[in-house]
């Protein structure tokens, strides 16, 4: 059997804002770049995303917000949250194809084609059920659990996060489910958006104690990182997953316009090896990574590059 697969094509680096947003669409490329040079670059199977239904995309979210989505995809010059996350022309089928990336990611894995994969234009761990959210329109993490749940027979899936903002969209919304267990690095909350993952956080009714959220501090970097992953690794070893969902958002490097923390790439290909082992023992290696943030562009094609490479070398 193969062992990572690699989702990209030009319709994922649609998912993009214009006129300088942080997130645009060159990010896609960004990562492409770099990844050429790997030694990875011909160890990976390829795969092309494509759109999540209207089905899919319900399994998660309300049919008011997909609604609200659609309605904004034709020339809308406006925001879908507050002020984050503007609309525009054709933005419901760029979101729906980040959607359908993870779930063909997803769909690789379960099927046995490969143990692993890897989508470097999703990981939209803001949106809520509800609402976009941070740069993110649709959530394809929350509802790749809900796809798996639904038409794998999954329970208890892991969801661990190490992108400098808080995944409180996954967080949230799976806040009293006790099998969605969750894992969070992210900075402090005092100093960063979301404001939220403070390390009391740890579920809510039957689900409580199955959420670790680890806040780090501004200005930390691999070793603040090392000493809390010791945490997530006991986590996971608390409550054993039956699949992996990473997400491996790049902000969290030092010399990222928007966020504060220093960590270098050796911090996520670390993560990722480690994800990788504990696959191969919890789950079959189910483990499915997704790019997440990140806007320095030399920092998310290393980053995201290193991740591949720990998948393909495990």
């Amino acid at each position: 059997m193969a062992n990572t697969a690699l989702v990209t094509s030009e319709a994922l680096a649609r998912y993009g804002f214009p006129n300088g947003h942080p997130w645009g669409p060159d990010r896609q490329s960004a990562f492409l770049r770099e990844f050429e040079h790997s030694v990875a670059l011909d160890r990976v199977i390829r795969l092309a995303p494509r759109e999540a239904s209207r089905e899919e995309l319900e399994l998660f979210h309300t049919p008011a917000h997909i609604d609200f989505v659609v309605a904004c995809s034709d020339g809308f010059e406006g925001f879908l949250d507050e002020s984050d996350t503007p609309a525009f022309r054709g933005v419901h089928t760029a979101a729906a194809t980040v959607v359908g990336a993870t779930l063909e990611a997803c769909a690789a894995v379960m099927e046995g084609r490969v143990r692993h994969a890897f989508v470097p234009i999703a990981g939209l761990h803001h949106a809520t059920r509800q609402k976009a959210a941070g740069f993110c329109v649709y959530n394809d993490l929350g509802v790749a659990v809900e796809w798996l749940r639904r038409y794998h027979g999954l329970r208890r899936i892991a969801y661990v996060d190490i992108d400098a903002h808080h995944g409180d969209g996954m967080f949230y919304s799976f806040e009293d489910d006790p099998e969605l267990i969750f894992a969070d690095l992210h900075e402090d909350a005092s100093t960063l958006y979301p404001h939220t993952g403070r390390a009391e956080e740890t579920g809510t009714g039957v689900a409580a104690g199955t959420k670790l959220n680890l806040p780090l501090a501004a200005g930390d970097g691999d070793a603040a990182f090392h000493a809390a992953w010791v945490q997530v690794e006991a986590h996971l070893a608390a409550y054993p997953p039956e699949f992996i969902l990473l997400q491996a958002g790049a902000d969290s490097l030092g010399g990222d316009p928007i966020t504060h923390l220093a960590l270098t790439e050796e911090a996520h290909a670390y993560a990722a090896a480690r994800l990788c082992v504990l696959a191969e023992q919890y789950c079959g290696g189910r483990l499915v990574g997704t790019g997440g943030g990140g806007y320095n562009r030399h920092n998310l094609g290393r980053a995201w590059t290193r991740v591949v490479e720990a998948m393909v070398a495990t």
